[in-house]
């Protein structure tokens, strides 16, 4: 196991490495232990690497952070519920989560949410609640629910604890691989990239952390060139693919966490998301989300933009995929 140096400078009101050991703690026997996977034919003074979350029992990242949050409550606060507002894995996540631990669930999605997330999360158990298609809306009635019914807000990236679980993500990567030269997140709200980025630049701040999201919602390069949150509409966010990454405005906490460690953000179009995605399936073996194909579009259309590390991991953040979208990608030629 990677011994974490906790000398290292910690930033006011961020996670720390003691958070994401605390994290890993909480989700053994809970989140797998993803393994990283080669990239076929890889260049040998380039090699590329998956690290695939969407092998996650609810096929992607975010129970890691969900399972870290609700298994913090108090007895007290279990007994009261929690409620969320998500596009889909953060609401199967937290269901999941919420299951396994005995505590009600109410979920906020959107009324375009895909139906294999929407399916998944009621299949959990979880009540949900459905509203129109900006982030904003469903974060609005959360807020409400919470007021109503006394529920606990389990938000999808703007806190610490969820930020901490997401962070064991590049805990593990420095473990398994040591001499990695650059990590490549996708970016929504920042919880994500918030998490891992810390994770490594606590550790090793030698390693860049590079976040990858789609060119119609890249509010978070546009906050990170800018150093103040920049929202994009929610028309347009919504027009991606990339269902899991339609968020306006990236969280607050995960911005400073942003601000702190990630290095730079890339912007990859629709075509070169839905490329990444039938490249992963046929070539890897691995089915993974428009979302979670970002970082894999990158490194094949962006090259020029990314450092030339002779080790790079790529994470793949989830596999949700709608079965329609699926086979329209594997039968494009």
């Amino acid at each position: 196991m990677l011994v974490l140096t906790f000398g290292a400078q910690e930033h006011e009101n961020m996670i720390g490495l003691r958070d994401i050991e605390a994290a890993r703690r909480r989700l053994q026997g809970v989140a797998l232990r993803t393994p990283l996977v080669p990239c076929p034919r890889g260049e040998q003074d380039r090699a590329l690497y998956f690290k695939p979350e969407s092998l996650q029992p609810t096929g992607a990242f975010k129970l890691r952070g969900a399972y870290n949050k609700i298994s913090s409550l108090s007895p007290e606060d279990r007994r009261r519920g929690v409620v969320a507002h998500s596009s889909g894995n953060h609401a199967q996540a937290v269901a999941y989560a919420a299951l396994a631990l005995g505590v009600k669930a109410t979920i906020v999605m959107p009324l375009g949410a895909s139906r294999v997330k929407l399916d998944a999360t009621a299949e959990l158990g979880a009540e949900v609640v459905l509203v129109g298609p900006g982030s904003a809306e469903r974060s609005r009635k959360a807020e409400e629910l919470a007021e109503e019914f006394g529920y606990v807000p389990v938000p999808p990236y703007d806190d610490e604890l969820l930020i901490a679980g997401q962070g064991t993500i590049g805990a593990e990567i420095l473990e398994d691989l040591p001499d990695v030269g650059t990590v490549l997140v996708p970016v929504s709200g920042g919880g994500l990239i918030g998490g891992i980025s810390a994770a490594i630049k606590l550790a090793r701040p030698e390693v860049r952390v590079i976040g990858v999201e789609p060119e119609l919602a890249a509010d978070a390069r546009a906050s990170l060139e800018s150093g103040r949150l920049v929202e994009f509409p929610a028309d347009q966010v919504a027009r991606t693919v990339a269902d899991g990454l339609r968020v306006q405005k990236l969280g607050e906490a995960p911005f400073e966490h942003i601000r702190a460690f990630v290095d730079d953000i890339v912007a990859v179009t629709e075509e070169e998301i839905l490329e990444a995605m039938r490249r992963l399936a046929l070539h890897v073996r691995l089915v993974a989300e428009p979302s979670g194909a970002v970082t894999f579009a990158a490194h094949l259309f962006h090259r020029e933009e990314l450092p030339t590390s002779r080790l790079t991991v790529a994470v793949i953040s989830g596999g949700n995929v709608e079965p329609d979208l699926l086979a329209d990608v594997l039968s494009t030629r």
